[in-house]
């Protein structure tokens, strides 16, 4: 299986400009995938924030499993982290924001009023992977395009502070991917959902990734989709890859059959999924 190759220079510089601000801003708001809300939280990110006050955002819920995402948003509570779930469309007010970073900062706000301070906005930085969402979820809060907008990851390249009311202040940043992958499945999820930059790996491997995971977790979602036998279920993924490959009418090439698998699977036409499984008991 090939490597994917996937951390460029303004990655890397993304990570200092954040090590950079982290003492100015109040709160971090932490953005991850809610169909991959472990292999999409970047451990460069959390070594790098440490003890900072910060809120688990879990984006693209609408495309997720919804007992899933109930059950990642449970385990975050259960670790001392605050979560909240918004959709791919960040149906979600800068007041219901504002509220939950004044109710995380209760003490640190507290103090500064009974020290005589002047009331201040609150000053956040939203950080996360590539294409996790950050812009559009920026643009629904500060209720204006101000962030770029892209469906590709790294889009937004620089910093800007962007004024979301008069009580909460957020700093953008470039989506941040880190040196090296715990183990490959983490690639191999991260590319699925979009991540990556798809000519960064092997659309085939992806795509056979994707077939093995919904025959055993959604087994209903291929058959659905792409019409398939009992016959069909019966064979290899690879064999199942060729299958669908001539159903969809693309005859023997695979390599676009794999994209257009890729792509329905991002885009929830095999239904709402969730890549990283989250048992209800569990909160290690």
């Amino acid at each position: 299986m090939a490597t994917i190759q996937w951390f460029p220079g303004h990655m890397a510089k993304a990570i200092r400009q954040l090590e950079e601000n982290l003492h100015v801003v109040d709160i971090v708001f932490e953005l991850v995938d809610a169909r991959i809300p472990d292999a999409s939280r970047n451990p460069e990110i959390e070594r790098l924030i440490k003890d900072k006050p910060h809120l688990m955002i879990l984006t693209k819920s609408d495309l997720a499993d919804p007992a899933q995402t109930k059950n990642w948003i449970a385990h975050f509570k259960a670790m001392g982290l605050p979560a909240i779930a918004v959709d791919s469309k960040a149906n979600i007010t800068t007041k219901t924001v504002t509220k939950i970073a004044q109710s995380i900062l209760g003490d640190k706000l507290a103090a500064e009023q009974q020290k005589g301070l002047k009331e201040r906005p609150i000053r956040a930085i939203t950080v996360g992977i590539p294409n996790v969402g950050k812009s559009t979820l920026l643009n629904r809060l500060v209720n204006k395009r101000v962030a770029q907008v892209g469906d590709t990851p790294g889009v937004t390249k620089g910093q800007q502070w962007l004024r979301s009311s008069s009580k909460l202040s957020l700093l953008d940043t470039p989506g941040i991917l880190w040196p090296k992958f715990e183990d490959e499945e983490t690639g191999q999820k991260l590319a699925l959902t979009g991540a990556i930059k798809d000519k960064r790996f092997a659309s085939d491997d992806v795509a056979l990734f994707a077939l093995h995971f919904f025959r055993e977790t959604y087994p209903e979602a291929l058959p659905e989709r792409y019409k398939l036998s009992d016959a069909d279920l019966d064979l290899s993924d690879v064999d199942l890859l060729l299958a669908i490959t001539k159903k969809i009418g693309m005859k023997d090439d695979y390599d676009r059959a794999s994209e257009r698998l890729i792509q329905d699977t991002r885009k929830a036409k095999l239904g709402r999924y969730t890549l990283d499984r989250m048992d209800g008991d569990r909160n290690d």
